[in-house]
């Protein structure tokens, strides 16, 4: 029997348009770059990377070989105007404000990005006639957190208890209501949102967020604060998700309605570890190292239990995640051990590790 590879999976997007929005940002620039390798004619609208820290889209000059628009989602005629300009067959909505704690700081900016913003991407989309499929990507932080033990499935109650979560919420039902009232039959986009649990892996350099800051902490050979050693996430790395987001898209336009639903990308029940293991993996896998973990509690509401249910998306879209925790660590580090050591190699780390992971095939559970 000939083994399927998730390159093979994925190369019905050869000579497809695309359109990616937020193609600047750490998740955006791994898709542009899995897409670009597939044959996908690629146009990218986002804000332009943020001023004084490092990106991955720049290091890894990720805007080679795609068309990139600098713009804000919020801006309505700039959104429509990209959408005419490329029309794409379909459109990975990836750009948001995915900061919880810089939430706090920006409520309103967040609603205005997660939710207004997504209202512009989905009229623009419902306007332009060659657009046939759209993923929505929003988070595992979708969910009304009851700090249970066990996985949220998609059925289980939306909300937020923090404004980056109620803002996330709100952007799945802005989908649900154009996907059940707004897509007429004389334009019948199919839709789907795709909540994923926390993605690491290398080039992401954001603030606030555990890999970055123990990335930093090891380069600069200081502490690492951490607010809450024993907070579970779903980690995982950053080309899981994607492979479930180009999965999903491919069975839309192939397979419409069917799969217009939302789905859960995660870890397996095993590597949905705490925050301190997680750090402590990174200090292991980076090699010696003088940091050492400062826990200072936020006052800031963070969920401490937060679990994703993989099993629809396992048996409707036979996804299922292809790394372990440790397969997880050893590529991230990996790469922001390469970075370290020459800044330069970004681009060609980037492309190893996709190569590497696209020469998979799937794994049972």
């Amino acid at each position: 029997m000939e083994t399927t590879t998730f390159l093979s999976q994925t190369a019905s997007y050869g000579g497809r348009r695309v359109l990616v929005t937020g193609h600047t940002g750490f998740k955006g620039s791994w898709m542009c770059a899995w897409l670009k390798h597939v044959g996908a004619e690629v146009t990218g609208l986002s804000l332009a990377p943020e001023e004084g820290r490092p990106s991955l889209y720049e290091s890894a000059s990720v805007e080679d070989g795609m068309t990139s628009v600098i713009g804000d989602i919020r801006d309505a005629k700039a959104v429509t105007d990209c959408m005419n300009a490329c029309q794409p067959e379909i459109v990975f909505h990836m750009a948001a404000q995915a900061l919880v704690r810089r939430a706090y700081h920006d409520p309103e900016g967040t609603y205005a990005t997660n939710v207004v913003g997504t209202v512009n991407v989905l009229e623009a989309a419902r306007a332009c006639p060659s657009v046939k499929a759209i993923v929505v990507v929003t988070s595992d932080k979708t969910y009304y957190n009851a700090e249970w033990a066990w996985g949220y499935r998609e059925t289980d109650r939306l909300g937020g208890r923090d404004p980056y979560s109620s803002s996330k919420a709100c952007t799945e039902l802005v989908a649900e209501t154009y996907r059940e009232a707004m897509f007429t039959p004389d334009h019948p986009v199919v839709m789907a949102t795709a909540r994923s649990g926390n993605v690491i892996g290398g080039g992401d350099w954001a603030e606030d967020r555990l890999v970055p800051d123990v990335i930093r902490a090891m380069m600069a050979g200081e502490p690492v604060v951490i607010r809450n050693p024993h907070a579970v996430r779903p980690w995982q790395h950053v080309l899981e998700p994607i492979r479930g987001y180009l999965n999903l898209g491919s069975r839309l336009l192939d397979e419409g309605e069917a799969f217009a639903q939302a789905w859960n990308f995660g870890p397996g029940e095993g590597d949905q570890v705490d925050v301190r293991r997680l750090a402590e993996s990174l200090f292991k896998e980076w090699g010696p190292t003088e940091t050492t973990i400062e826990i200072v509690p936020s006052p800031l509401r963070e969920s401490t239990f937060l679990r994703l249910d993989i099993s629809k998306a396992a048996l409707g879209l036979q996804w299922r995640p292809a790394l372990d925790f440790d397969d997880t660590m050893r590529m991230t580090v990996g790469w922001y051990r390469s970075y370290s050591d020459d800044p330069a190699s970004a681009a060609s780390k980037l492309e190893e590790q996709l190569i590497e992971y696209l020469a998979r095939s799937p794994r049972t559970m």
